[in-house]
Order: structure tokens, then C-alpha cells, then sequence
């Protein structure tokens, strides 16, 4: 870590625990003891910081009475690719649910705390929202008045009934359902919760909730385990307890940015002698891996299994005979 970092971390222990011993920050920075002293030394001398050193306590405290040596600020500090992604990601979400629904009256000083957040690196916070865009992805419109009662349903753990359209099958069906947790994955919202029509877990889109009432009567519990075994498994949203594994190959050119990417946190991949990237991966139900796969045509081969390389022979197919002239 850089110098600007360990000042933070310093400012962060004192003001944090009271007093502490030399000895643990010098652990907490994994530096020498020349260096921790030379740190300590900046920070009161060029900074202001009022930092002294507690006989009795056997440590390094904040001065109780006041700065020492005028204002004590410390140098902007410069937020990592994730944290400033995480960030700016809150901000989106926030920014985008209704003032007036669940956390309403939380959204606003949330807000100001995340502003707060990124005024604190080296660069003003509207400088860092206007040099650096978010844009998400095939994000659904959020139904809040369906969201907000399907997250005080799961809080209360409380069963829900709901009307559900399901875009695959173009049905609407009406089921009552044990929520379990809401899941954000790729832009969008989904409720996994025991299925009680069809006995089971299952995975709704929220938007494709049209209707849901709070029963009375208590939720039934699942185990994490048993809902990241489940639904958790297999690649994607669309996952179950049979898993499959796929093995792909692509071109030496796509490889360059594929082996670079996650698709399955228990994905295996290595590259090949000419370039080429082989990627191995669980799956449950082909939609999701099937339309990633796609996206990758003709650079990516399907070498296993023969029935996830015939679905894609077969949508290919189907979509060729579309550009064929009539």
C-alpha cells in the first residue's frame, strides 16, 4: 500500500479503537518500525494530525482537547476499480428506487453518506460521477410497488401470493410462495423462494410479478446450503440439482479477453499450446449459457456436451434460415 493509504488506515485505528500500541500498527501495515515512525512523524508535523502518545495506555491516541497545530486534514485518498464500482453502484440503485416506498425516508442521508464517500478521494464527488459512467446492461423496469412488498414479506418472513408471468412460456399463473432472498444478478432483481403450488425452489423475476399479497402465515425456511445447492449450482439464474459441465474452446483472438472473465465461480480454464482458450464450466439449464455462447460465434466451439453443442447447431441453423433469401 502507498503512503496516502497508510494514513487513512492510521487515522482509521485511532479514531476507531481509542488508543493503540505501536505494535499493531505496525502489524496492521505490515511496515518497519523506521517507516511507521517516519509516518507517524508526517502526520503531526506536516499535517496538523493530533496524534500523541498515551504513557499510561501504551499507545497513540487522538488529543482529547482540541487539534494540535492547526487543522488537520488528511491528503485525498483514491479508491481501488472495486470499491469505486461499488460505490457508484449503490448510487445507481438508490438513485432509482422510489422515495416514497420502503426505504424512503433512508435514501436520501444514504445518498448524501455515499456523496460524502466519494468526495473523499482526491477528486470532488461530482468530478468522479462525471468522469466515470455506469451503464447497465438489459436492465428491466422494477415494478417498486410489488418489490416493496416482496422484500417486507421476506423481512417478516411471511408467505407471499402472488401473480406471476412467465415470459418463457407467455403464461400467468398464480402460486403462493415462501421467500427466501432477493437476488441481484446482471441489472436486474429476482426472488428465489420455495415454490408451495409446484413444491419447490424457484427463481422469479421481479419484474414479472404482476401481483403479491402478504399472508399471515409464517414463511417456510430454507437453508442457504440447500438454496445455493440448488439454485446456486448451475451456471446463471436458471440453475438446479443436476449440473452438467460444458467445455468450450475459442479462437486464439477471443481467448484474450475470455480468459480474463468469470462465468462460474468454479469455472476451469487453461490456454492451449496455438493460442487457443479452452473453458470449462457447471451448468443446470442451457438458456443463459446458451445466449453467452452465442455472443461469441464463430470464435467459440462447443466440444462437450453433445446435446448443449446440438442446441447450438440448432439455433444457429434456425437463425441462418431467417437471412435466407425468400
Amino acid at each position: 500500500m502507498d503512503r496516502t493509504e497508510r494514513f487513512h488506515i492510521i487515522d482509521m485505528l485511532l479514531s476507531n479503537h481509542g488508543v493503540v500500541s505501536f505494535k499493531t500498527l505496525q502489524a496492521r501495515l505490515e511496515v518497519s518500525r523506521a517507516t511507521l515512525k517516519r509516518d507517524l512523524e508526517y502526520l503531526r508535523n506536516r499535517l496538523n494530525a493530533p496524534i500523541v502518545w498515551d504513557r499510561e495506555a501504551g499507545g497513540y491516541r487522538f488529543e482529547r482537547n482540541g487539534q494540535v497545530g492547526g487543522q488537520y486534514e488528511l491528503p485525498g485518498l483514491w479508491f481501488s476499480a472495486e470499491e469505486i464500482h461499488a460505490l457508484l453502484t449503490m448510487q445507481h440503485l438508490l438513485a432509482n428506487l422510489d422515495a416514497g416506498g420502503l426505504l424512503g425516508p433512508h435514501i436520501q442521508p444514504l445518498m448524501a453518506r455515499l456523496t460524502g464517500l466519494l468526495g473523499s478521494s482526491r477528486h470532488p464527488a461530482e468530478e468522479v460521477r462525471r468522469r466515470i459512467k455506469l451503464i447497465p446492461i438489459a436492465a428491466r423496469r422494477l415494478p417498486l410497488d410489488h418489490f416493496a412488498s416482496l422484500g417486507s414479506a421476506l423481512l417478516r418472513r411471511k408467505r407471499l401470493y402472488i401473480t406471476y408471468y412467465a415470459k418463457g412460456s407467455d403464461a400467468i399463473t398464480e402460486r403462493e410462495v415462501s421467500p427466501q432472498r432477493l437476488v441481484h444478478y446482471r441489472e436486474n432483481w429476482y426472488l428465489d423462494a420455495w415454490c408451495h403450488l409446484r413444491q419447490g425452489l424457484r427463481s422469479f423475476a421481479v419484474d414479472g410479478v404482476r401481483g403479491a399479497e402478504i399472508l399471515d402465515s409464517p414463511a417456510r425456511e430454507v437453508s442457504e446450503r440447500r438454496l445455493d445447492a440448488v439454485l446456486g449450482a448451475g451456471y446463471g439464474i436458471f440453475s438446479g440439482r443436476r449440473v452438467n459441465w460444458a467445455r468450450l474452446r475459442f479462437s486464439p483472438e477471443r481467448a484474450r479477453w475470455v480468459a480474463l472473465e468469470q462465468w462460474h465461480p468454479r469455472q476451469r480454464g487453461r490456454l492451449l499450446k496455438d493460442g487457443r482458450y479452452v473453458l470449462e464450466l457447471p451448468y443446470s439449464d442451457d438458456r443463459e449459457l446458451t445466449m453467452d455462447i452465442l455472443r461469441h460465434v464463430p470464435e467459440v466451439e462447443v466440444l462437450a456436451p453433445p446435446a448443449l453443442r446440438q442446441n447450438i447447431a440448432a439455433k444457429l441453423r434456425a437463425g441462418l434460415a431467417r437471412f435466407e433469401p425468400v
